[in-house]
């Protein structure tokens, strides 16, 4: 029997869309070195400190072959680390399965640095697989790893950086969140600020837009530092900075990532003491605010028509959470 993947009361609807995630057969990892798997291009909390939570990969736990390591010493935190350690002029791809079944297909580059990788599906066996191309959008297998994660904490995927949403601890969306929840004692007030300030500042960027739908930037990841100087940026890119501004206070948040009615979309879900999950609403609302969701806050006019959207869970389709 399948566990109940119930995460901060969030069912994740699990969706192979078309063009998301397709033709993504899945190779057990203990299977031998050079097993083809065929896949294409994609795509009670922890204590509250200033402390900014950094991912490292210290070798404790780790498995390795001539060309990748995983390290797997802190998967209690929520989080494994993989790197690339051989030349190639092939794509590199990361797959992750965890006890929800959905598979994660993350690119990684083969320059000798550790990329982070969440377990965004809570306890249980996650399966993790690095693969090479060896034509097309066949990839083998190069190295595999099962690890049977148990959280210290439900939320600790969800409070440091990863691939997706990415800082250090001098970033400047680091500096601009501390800047923007100074003097706030409650975890609600420093939602509002980051939510707002997101909102109000950052422009979306139709041409970058229709330039994603049109397949001219495939694999695009956000740089958060990035998005903050310019100003501008796409869905993602919105989730991706306040969900980063939002964990490197101690607050946990996921970026999601869907559908919204029929476009691709993505948005963030936050947790708090005061008011628990926030799933559902766009504009910051103590007392209701269930979803957070600042690009739609950001681009619409009509607050009445936006809230009647968002309220209806039917226009949400859930694909993954980083």
């Amino acid at each position: 029997m399948k566990k109940n993947c119930r995460l901060v009361s969030f069912i994740l609807i699990v969706v192979m869309a078309l063009g998301f995630v397709s033709a993504c057969s899945y190779i057990d990892s203990n299977e031998l070195d050079g097993s083809v798997v065929s896949i294409s291009d994609n795509p009670v909390p922890l204590a509250h400190s200033p402390v900014v939570l950094i991912p490292e990969a210290p070798g404790l736990l780790f498995k390795a072959s001539d060309k990748a390591v995983i390290d797997y010493s802190n998967t209690a935190d929520g989080y494994i680390m993989v790197k690339w350690q051989a030349e190639t002029d092939k794509q590199l791809r990361v797959l992750i399965t965890g006890p929800c079944d959905t598979l994660y297909t993350y690119a990684i580059l083969p320059d000798d640095s550790f990329n982070v990788f969440p377990l965004s599906d809570g306890n249980g066996l996650y399966e993790i697989s690095i693969v090479e191309q060896t034509e097309g959008d066949r990839y083998a297998l190069v190295l595999g790893y099962e690890a049977d994660v148990i959280l210290e904490d439900e939320f600790a995927p969800f409070l440091r950086p990863n691939q997706f949403v990415n800082f250090t601890a001098d970033s400047a969306v680091v500096i601009k969140a501390a800047e923007l929840v100074a003097g706030m004692d409650t975890t609600p007030e420093k939602i509002g600020a980051i939510y707002d300030f997101v909102v109000n500042n950052i422009k979306y960027d139709v041409d970058f837009a229709n330039a994603v739908v049109a397949g001219q930037h495939k694999g695009y990841v956000p740089d958060v530092d990035a998005v903050l100087l310019r100003r501008f940026g796409i869905c993602f890119d919105y989730a991706a900075l306040m969900t980063a501004m939002l964990r490197s206070q101690g607050i946990p948040a996921k970026l999601v990532i869907g559908y919204a009615g029929e476009v691709r979309h993505a948005w963030v879900s936050v947790f708090s003491d005061e008011i628990g999950s926030v799933d559902k609403a766009a504009f910051f609302d103590a007392q209701s605010w269930v979803l957070m969701d600042p690009t739609f806050a950001a681009t619409t006019s009509s607050a009445a028509a936006l809230q009647d959207f968002i309220n209806d869970n039917s226009n949400y389709i859930v694909l993954f959470v980083h």
